[in-house]
């Protein structure tokens, strides 16, 4: 497969830097700081923290401050272009949740309150308004999840299938964050000093990115410069620390490089993820030394400047990467005073003017979750990145967990046409491990952990997992209600530091990789119904590089309060349930396997168009009639009465006879139901024949042919499931 470059076309940048990126630039270029006394909402037992808050944002009261910082992004990176970008990627950890804060403190809890808390709704307010009807993707790995978004767009543009992605990261200021991170004493009061001696944490910052990625053979027109390669990595060390050398973040940085065909010393600025804490600040040093033995490159922190706006700060750090190459440039590391002999070397302390061909860019977050990335300037003369053969990747085991219980408990009711809708009591889902591992935990950690050891028990032998990608669409409810209520139940004044760890989107995965020592990528994806074809997607695009074999599961929590507020199917349905599925996918071999591929992905169309374009994505009328044995459908209740006659009418036009099951009216209304279905599927094809219950009274033979998933959410989806026989 002969590799695709891909090439910065655009950016746009909104920051406490300032707005847009000429005001960047100058602010950059003069050392600036924009880290000032919060003022976006008031603290009532407390002089106000210094944070990187942005100023003079307009005020669009339709969308909450992630959303609106994220289209003011996009309107400066698409400037004036004449075309929809193919798909958007975006990085984001907080979505509403100040908007959120906001209900609940006045005490609103009716659905209508909530309609964009998603972290996913972000990416999506974005292709709504950028015209993009294609895949929306949004990746949730805490603070590295703008980086690990723009590794993920490289991977999709050289495959070939698309041309130009939009990628980006937004987070607002919230006091999920704001008193989050002081819980844990990682906050500087004085502000951030990124590798000082006398550093004490940092100033936690909002903003967003975004970056119009273009594939070609040489630099378009506007081109500011390359992308040439990312790594990912898992410390599978710790919930929030790093591990103490550094290994996770080496892991990244020579994967990276790697990936870009280029050695360490071909590197001529590093900008540092540098946040100003003591202990992450030592080990990204310590990784460092390792990685640059022969020739130690520049280096500078931009956290002094900008403070750490989470998921918004690789694509910032992106952006300033491009300038640096292109004004020939490199900034200044500001609050740097003092040396510190356990870091070794000194960051620059004041801009720097000379040429810089290649620049490395480092992103980490909790859970160990590492994101580096390398740019190279338009006349560096790097060649193409090293796109990896696409991988076959076959399933060799699968769990799920639902109201009947674990995978055998599900699939028996499942098979008979009885309902596995429910809420399995908390110690049920872990019943494999040691109730002291997992005393602290909540319930979607608990699923995660719960549908790993489930898996991998169902492999019959020791799996050696290297990389994990996991699916949900509201994250951990549980930690993040129980933090903001302890919160405010105080007058804000008393938080719980394991509560916010947990809140992240990917402490489930984190938890999975710590107990299964999986150091490779570690990914979390969120985007409502389709969050577990997100997962299923992003371990196709980044799995392909290596023999080891991966998790992808999926999963969402049934919380009393949050899942009726941000889900309006939730309350359409009499029996409230949860659950998740989670498949081991190794290498394909020679014998006989089961498949699951990710196919048609997009949102925007209206029912009508979107089943039109399915059938057109999976070539017609033939390949219903010739390949599908049976199709798993998924219709979230608050869409069911729109959508059913749309999908009655395909079938009638297609003439499919073959079994339609209707998955959610059998394990219950939560969004990574998908998951669950996928699991099922599979245990479909090893059945070879769907069960009567499930096919209009008499047993469906599936005859060699395939599963079609359909998702019928606000995305539209496809997964096919197919059984290879030697």
């Amino acid at each position: 497969m002969a590799d695709r470059r891909v090439f910065i076309t655009g950016m746009g940048i909104v920051s406490p830097m300032g707005h847009g990126v000429a005001e960047t630039l100058t602010s950059l270029q003069a050392a600036a700081s924009g880290i000032r006394p919060l003022t976006l909402f008031p603290c009532p037992f407390d002089t106000p923290l210094p944070v990187g808050e942005v100023r003079d944002l307009p005020n669009g009261d339709d969308f909450p401050r992630t959303h609106q910082l994220a289209l003011a992004a996009t309107r400066e990176a698409l400037g004036e272009a004449q075309s929809a970008p193919d798909m958007v990627i975006m990085g984001v950890t907080t979505g509403g949740m100040l908007s959120t804060e906001n209900y609940m403190k006045q005490g609103h809890r009716q659905p209508r309150f909530s309609p964009y808390h998603a972290a996913g709704s972000v990416a999506e307010v974005v292709a709504e308004a950028c015209r993009c009807r294609g895949p929306v993707l949004t990746v949730s790995t805490a603070c590295s999840s703008g980086a690990v978004g723009i590794k993920l767009a490289l991977e999709i543009l050289r495959r070939g299938a698309f041309r130009s992605v939009l990628v980006g990261g937004a987070d607002s200021l919230c006091r999920l964050t704001y008193y989050g991170f002081n819980s844990l004493q990682i906050v500087d009061r004085s502000g951030p000093h990124p590798m000082d001696r006398d550093r004490h944490g940092m100033s936690v910052a909002e903003g967003a990115a975004m970056l119009l990625l273009t594939a070609a053979d040489q630099a378009p027109p506007h081109a500011v410069a390359e992308v040439v390669g990312g790594g990912l990595s898992c410390d599978a060390y710790h919930p929030a620390a790093p591990h103490p050398e550094g290994r996770g973040a080496r892991e990244a940085m020579m994967a990276a490089l790697e990936d870009a065909g280029l050695s360490p010393d071909a590197v001529d600025y590093i900008n540092l993820h540098g946040t100003g804490t003591v202990e992450n600040d030592l080990a990204e040093a310590a990784a460092l030394k390792s990685v640059f033995t022969n020739r130690f490159p520049p280096v500078s922190s931009v956290k002094g400047s900008f403070g750490h706006s989470l998921a918004a700060a690789g694509a910032i750090e992106a952006v300033v990467a491009a300038l640096c190459l292109r004004e020939s440039f490199m900034p200044a590391n500001v609050g740097w005073r003092h040396q510190d002999e356990a870091i070794g070397f000194r960051p620059l302390t004041a801009p720097q003017h000379q040429p810089i061909k290649t620049v490395l860019s480092n992103s980490f977050g909790f859970g160990g979750n590492n994101a580096a990335l390398v740019f190279a300037g338009l006349e560096s003369g790097k060649a193409a990145g090293n796109a990896k053969p696409a991988r076959r990747l076959a399933v060799r085991a699968y769990a799920c967990l639902t109201g009947a219980g674990g995978t055998a408990a599900t699939l028996e009711r499942f098979f008979q046409g009885v309902s596995c809708k429910g809420v399995l009591a908390a110690d049920r889902l872990t019943d494999r491990l040691p109730p002291r591992s997992v005393r602290r935990m909540k319930r979607l950690a608990r699923m995660a952990l719960g549908l790993s050891t489930r898996t991998l028990e169902q492999a019959g032998t020791a799996v050696p997992i290297r990389e994990v990608y996991f699916g949900t669409a509201w994250g951990a409810l549980s930690e993040t209600h129980d933090f903001l209520d302890k919160l405010y139940a105080s007058n804000e004044f008393y938080t719980s530091p394991i509560d916010f760890v947990g809140s992240v989107h990917n402490a489930p995965a984190g938890q999975v990789a710590m107990r299964e020592k999986a150091r490779g990528a570690n990914v979390t994806m969120t985007g409502g119904d389709a969050s577990f074809e997100q997962a299923l997607t992003a371990a196709h695009c980044l799995a392909a590089g290596g023999e080891h074999p991966v998790l992808v599961g999926g999963a969402d929590e049934m919380h009393p309060v949050f899942s009726a507020l941000f889900d309006p199917s939730v309350t359409m349905d009499d029996t409230p349930s949860d659950g998740g599925g989670m498949l081991l996918l190794e290498t394909a071999g020679r014998g006989t396997q089961m498949t699951l591929q990710p196919g048609y992905f997009a949102a925007g169309l209206d029912m009508a168009e979107a089943l039109q374009a399915v059938v057109a994505y999976h070539g017609g009328n033939p390949f219903f009639s010739d390949k599908i044995g049976a199709v798993m459908v998924g219709i979230p209740a608050a869409r069911r009465n729109a959508v059913t006659p749309h999908l009655e009418a395909l079938w009638t036009r297609l003439g499919f006879k073959g079994p339609v099951i209707d998955y959610r009216r059998y394990f219950g209304e939560f969004a990574s139901a998908s998951a669950v279905a996928a699991a099922a599927a599979m245990a479909l094809l090893s059945r070879g024949a769907i069960p009567a219950a499930l096919a209009g009274g008499a047993e469906w033979p599936l005859a060699g042919r395939c599963i079609l998933l359909l998702g019928l959410g606000e995305t539209i989806t496809t997964m096919l499931a197919a059984r290879h026989e030697p």
